[in-house]
């Protein structure tokens, strides 16, 4: 990829939404004909700690500007799901940090199935950032 593909406006958002609370609130987005971002795509999963470290460096390394983990927090229906995924994201932001990525790149945050407002606040607010950051450059990622 060249710096210039790499640094234009149109950096994507990937969201990581759990079947059980963030995609029906996400899905609740749709019925209310509320609009976000097209650059924007959503992966129901059914528990967020399932990917490893790794999966979200090679997002970034592959043009992702910005990842949204959209969980259930506590009230996760998987027992101890939430804290091991929060145990992941320490070392994924370390790792993060250690190779001059912006952390504010990967966000974790409790969205409900109702959450209409949350959910639209959270995708706006990561294009904004990704408008003004870019995706990363080749520079942040050669050594992720």
């Amino acid at each position: 990829m060249s710096n210039e593909s790499n640094n234009t406006p149109d950096g994507k958002i990937l969201i990581l939404a759990t079947e059980t609370c963030a995609y029906p609130g996400a899905n609740s987005v749709g019925q209310a004909h509320s609009s976000y971002p097209a650059n924007t795509y959503i992966l129901r999963v059914r528990a967020p700690v399932l990917f490893p470290e790794t999966f979200y460096l090679d997002c970034f390394k592959k043009g992702i500007g910005g990842i949204i983990i959209m969980a259930c927090g506590e009230e996760c229906p998987y027992d101890g799901a939430f804290h091991a995924l929060s145990k992941r994201l320490d070392q994924v932001f370390k790792t993060m940090k250690a190779k001059g990525l912006d952390l504010r790149r990967l966000r974790l945050t409790a969205i409900c199935t109702v959450c209409n407002r949350a959910f639209l606040k959270e995708v706006n607010d990561m294009n904004a950032l990704i408008q003004e950051l870019g995706r990363p450059t080749e520079g942040e990622m050669k050594a992720a």
